[in-house]
């Protein structure tokens, strides 16, 4: 899964992980910091690391709802392919600690700047930081169809770098959602010559000549007609069952997710947005620095195909890109006095 999410939901934890605390600490405790990172996942907590070794009084606010959350498992992420979210998270967390950086296992409301940065939680506690870096990432909504969400994650997934390895050479069927929807059946064929594209809502003169052409030299099989629901047996999926009744054998489904960014943060701050086929996103620099001085952004909050492993990266980045800045700062108005 992508970094929501690999990777959350931004990436993120399995439903049974996400109501431990581990190194997540709950009591109330000094209210400023050098840095607040909004978002635990895998950008938040690589950011979270960074600041912590940099010796920077550092506090993650962490809602517990990574994307990633309906995988088993996560691959792609050198050292770490096929471990799941949850373990990869809080060992993630237990590394964090070490450093003194403070974790909440709360959610971020409401922002407001005076200088610094005052932040609101959901339990009612402030906090305020010279510097923010925002990883909430994204939340997945799901086709409409029944069954989807009920297998989401298993055999409906929707990122064959992610899980297609795992179902190699299934009967691979894809919903469409859009004309755009052939791009992901052409690339799963790369997993199995045996694909079928349910054309779901989409009618088929809606699909350019030349996709149909790459279709066809896939040997994707298309098939018009709307689906109205899945078919499960000893809890697997086994078929596709289209409006008109007829049912079609299927052992993985790959669908297209709308993803909505959890940016709220950051449109209070005001920061400029850019739209994407896949949703409006924060427009940031090679480090994620946004648009709003002293506010970077990372992992899924900045685009949707974010994996794990990118999000890390640039949780990296953005820490590091903090911390000179911060030094710089803090040098300077050395130099005035």
């Amino acid at each position: 899964m992508n970094e929501n999410p690999a990777e959350t939901h931004e990436a993120t934890e399995t439903h049974g992980a996400a109501e431990t605390h581990e190194a997540i600490e709950t009591h109330e405790a000094a209210e400023t910091y050098e840095a607040i990172v909004g978002g635990g996942g895998s950008a938040g907590l690589s950011a979270a690391l960074v600041l912590g070794r940099a010796r920077r009084r550092t506090l993650v606010v962490d809602a517990g709802e990574p994307r990633n959350a309906p995988a088993a498992h996560m691959q792609g992420y050198l050292s770490r392919d096929g471990m799941p979210p949850a373990d990869f998270l809080a060992l993630g967390r237990e590394e964090v600690a070490r450093y003194g950086v403070e974790l909440v296992r709360d959610r971020a409301v409401d922002v407001t700047r005076d200088g610094d940065f005052t932040v609101a939680l959901a339990s009612g506690r402030t906090v305020r930081a010279r510097r923010l870096i925002v990883t909430t990432g994204l939340r997945d909504e799901l086709p409409a169809v029944p069954g989807v969400a009920e297998r989401f994650g298993r055999d409906v997934l929707h990122c064959p770098y992610c899980h297609g390895w795992e179902v190699r050479d299934r009967a691979f069927g894809v919903l469409a959602a859009s004309p755009l929807s052939v791009h992901q059946a052409l690339i799963v064929s790369q997993w199995s010559k045996d694909v079928t594209f349910f054309l779901h809502t989409v009618a088929e003169d809606e699909l350019p000549d030349d996709d149909l052409r790459r279709l066809a030299a896939a040997g994707v099989t298309v098939v018009p007609g709307e689906v109205a629901g899945l078919v499960a047996e000893d809890d697997r999926l086994t078929a596709v069952r289209l409006a008109d009744g007829s049912a079609h054998a299927r052992e993985v489904l790959f669908v297209s997710p709308r993803p909505v960014p959890q940016t709220g943060l950051l449109e209070r701050l005001g920061a400029a947005f850019h739209d994407t086929p896949f949703g409006s996103y924060p427009v940031v620099d090679a480090v994620g620095l946004t648009s709003v001085p002293g506010v970077w952004a990372a992992g899924n909050a900045i685009g949707f195909a974010e994996q794990v492993v990118h999000a890390a990266s640039g949780g990296y980045r953005a820490a590091a890109a903090l911390n000179g800045e911060l030094l710089m700062t803090d040098l300077d108005a050395a130099v005035r006095v």
